[in-house]
């Protein structure tokens, strides 16, 4: 498991070995576990700027098991452009801008898939988001989906009754 003192230190020396300045967005439990939502994470979820990408994984060790995603492409979802802005600055260091994906759309990410420890995962994060806000933003994600529609939208809805049917 991953700690959030563990995931800062190995970034630390990341950016030692950074020949530019790139931002950093953390995405599923890395997110969540750099929010302090949940305490640690079993593998480092990223998501770059494409451009960003190779420069980052030549200064990456392999301590960990990394997952990169670019340009706010996301496992199966192609996220809105704003999602860079609404994520939330976690540490600002010489050379990288680490950020933390906004919780709305850590829902968004993982209503896709939704397996058990999405679930759990929803349930932590689910108090830090507005219905109204969440349902606007997965009918834009929505279009862009590159998995089964009809399962994304029956994940959705599920998320919808289960966690936010009694707010606003």
């Amino acid at each position: 498991m991953i700690t959030k003192d563990m995931l800062l230190i190995w970034l630390k020396e990341i950016d030692k070995k950074l020949e530019k300045k790139i931002t950093v967005i953390a995405v599923g439990g890395t997110a969540m576990t750099l929010l302090s939502l949940k305490s640690s994470t079993i593998d480092i979820d990223f998501c770059l700027k494409q451009d960003d990408k190779k420069c980052f994984e030549k200064a990456m060790t392999k301590q960990f098991r990394v997952d990169l995603f670019t340009d706010g492409y996301i496992f199966s979802e192609q996220l809105p452009e704003d999602y860079t802005e609404i994520a939330k600055e976690i540490i600002k260091l010489e050379n990288i801008t680490l950020k933390a994906l906004h919780p709305m759309d850590i829902v968004i990410t993982k209503a896709a898939r939704f397996n058990a420890r999405d679930e759990e995962d929803i349930a932590a994060v689910a108090k830090y988001v507005n219905k109204d806000e969440l349902v606007t933003r997965f009918k834009e994600v929505v279009k862009t989906y590159a998995g089964k529609e009809e399962d994304y939208n029956e994940n959705f809805l599920f998320i919808l009754k289960k966690y936010f049917s009694s707010r606003k």
